[in-house]
């Protein structure tokens, strides 16, 4: 399970929608600079990790491995997915207020 797991509960009633509505909602009102720089992050973040599957996996694969492993994990990822969510929120959020 996720950072945020409590939050998610009853996703709904805490927070007004998905973790991935809000997540929009917040993303929308901050500046294009700030979106520009959290999107680069999280690209750097992907490539880092596909750097560190390529050192177990060729990279003509990677793309088979990440969509197998998902498809035979859906519920552990799509609980994975409402957390991160929840954090590159809290990065804008946090990011936003200084």
């Amino acid at each position: 399970m996720g950072k945020f797991d409590a939050l998610l509960e009853d996703e709904d009633d805490i927070f007004g929608g998905s973790p991935v509505s809000k997540y929009w909602d917040i993303a929308r009102q901050t500046s294009h600079d700030l979106q520009e720089d959290e999107f680069d992050a999280m690209i750097e973040r992907m490539a880092v990790m596909e750097h560190m599957l390529s050192e177990t996996h060729d990279y003509e694969n990677l793309d088979r491995i990440i969509k197998n492993h998902a498809f035979a994990n859906q519920d552990h990822i799509n609980e994975l997915k409402k957390s991160l969510y929840m954090e590159l929120a809290g990065q804008l959020i946090f990011r936003v207020s200084d």
